[in-house]
């Protein structure tokens, strides 16, 4: 089991436990539950069905690719666990690529397949020549791109093509409504859904890094882990950016501030204002997003300082901290992400989105492309590592997210 699926069980264990909370005080109190208490409890129920229901198709999409793993594995004549420990010479194959050594020395590139994007993968990753990269190049190369796109770690969607043809997407800007005048023996009147498509397209986006041959001779330095670090700090800002870009852009107005609140939410303790916002913004989005598991808070650092700040009438905070390592922060109950590539507050900036992330789809074509070249440099002694990617976003739905956005100047 993924640390991811083992996340999410986590977070559905705790809502269980917070719904039996809310059970338990009124049946001790003797009472039946509020509105209040039943809004929560019902909102609750949604998510943790909703949790599961995200466990158990990551649970069955592992199984499937364990066993396409194993069946290839037959083929090739080497079967091999997932999850086994992998040997020294296996985890340094990547290695003496880099410094030009061991059997793949003559091999220019290695391409990374598409295959599951997540921090738990583990699968050995190989190229057509049958060179072989060490597995935890890429789990710690996608953990370092999400890392600095905090919008890739929302429940977006991850679309993964083997090209980079544009294919179309089907949209959705309005859903069917319900005829609730229908009297006995009349028709039902037709209301179907508003759809369109948009295009999926990709774009090429790339690193370059510069070694010595005296950093690379040197056994010492972690070559992997620097590349993976320099590679995915530089190719998740720019996906992220074309991903939040794309998120702003498909996302329709859920609350904006009066004018003069271009930089900040309002005085605190005013009607309508600051913490108000943001329940503005959290109610402009419909219940069934809402209760998505992908169902989150997106915005910038300097944002997520102002929005700290804010509390309510009865002096609560609206943002609460985790309780659970590795979980995030909550506003409202949903969880908040940080991405530096969101608008920062200032006059009509959407600064803060918010809804079901699933409705973001984030496509890369081909995997991740790795090159080196020992002659671009040459006569400066350095050997080149090139980082490639094809990557696009585009929002699927219109009513998903919403964003929060400033007034004017005064």
């Amino acid at each position: 089991m993924s640390e991811v699926v083992k996340r999410l069980l986590e977070r559905r264990a705790n809502l269980v436990e917070n719904m039996r909370e809310v059970a338990e005080k009124a049946v001790n109190e003797n009472r039946d539950m509020t509105a209040e208490e039943d809004r929560q409890f019902t909102e609750t129920n949604a998510e943790v069905d909703a949790l599961q229901k995200r466990a158990d198709a990551m649970l069955e999409g592992e199984k499937r690719a364990k066993e396409i793993e194993d069946s290839f594995s037959a083929l090739n004549g080497k079967p091999q666990e997932r999850g086994t420990q992998q040997t020294d010479a296996e985890r340094n194959k990547l290695n003496d690529w880099m410094r030009g050594q061991g059997e793949q020395r003559n091999q220019r590139a290695y391409v990374v397949p598409p295959g599951p994007l997540t921090k738990a993968e583990t699968r050995d990753l190989t190229t057509s020549s049958s060179g072989v990269i060490d597995t935890g190049f890429r789990a710690q190369l996608w953990e370092y791109m999400v890392e600095n796109a905090g919008v890739l770690d929302t429940g977006v969607d991850l679309l993964q093509t083997a090209s980079g043809e544009t294919i179309k997407l089907p949209r959705v800007t309005a859903h069917s409504a319900v005829d609730t005048t229908i009297t006995e023996g009349a028709a039902i009147d037709e209301a179907d859904p508003t759809l369109s498509s948009v295009n999926s397209t990709v774009a090429k986006m790339g690193y370059v890094v510069q070694l010595s041959t005296e950093l690379i001779d040197d056994s010492g330095v972690d070559l992997q882990g620097y590349l993976a670090r320099s590679a995915g700090r530089s190719l998740g800002i720019a996906v992220g950016a074309a991903a939040v870009t794309a998120a702003a852009t498909g996302a329709s107005a859920g609350a904006t501030t009066a004018t003069g609140e271009h930089d900040n939410l309002g005085a605190q303790n005013t009607a309508g204002k600051g913490f108000d916002y943001l329940i503005t913004l959290f109610h402009s989005v419909i219940a069934p997003y809402r209760a998505s598991s992908s169902c989150a808070w997106l915005m910038s650092d300097v944002t997520a300082a102002m929005v700290r700040k804010l509390k309510s009438s009865e002096g609560v905070y609206a943002w609460q901290p985790s309780v659970i390592v590795g979980q995030p922060d909550t506003i409202l109950g949903k969880p908040v992400y940080i991405d530096t590539n969101v608008a920062d507050p200032a006059a009509a900036a959407e600064s803060i989105l918010f809804g079901d992330w699933r409705s973001l789809v984030v496509r890369i074509a081909g995997g991740f492309r790795f090159e080196r070249s020992d002659d671009f440099a040459f006569n400066a002694d350095l050997v080149t590592f090139r980082a490639l990617v094809r990557t696009g976003s585009v929002s699927v739905d219109a009513n998903a997210i919403k964003s929060l956005t400033h007034g004017a100047a005064s």
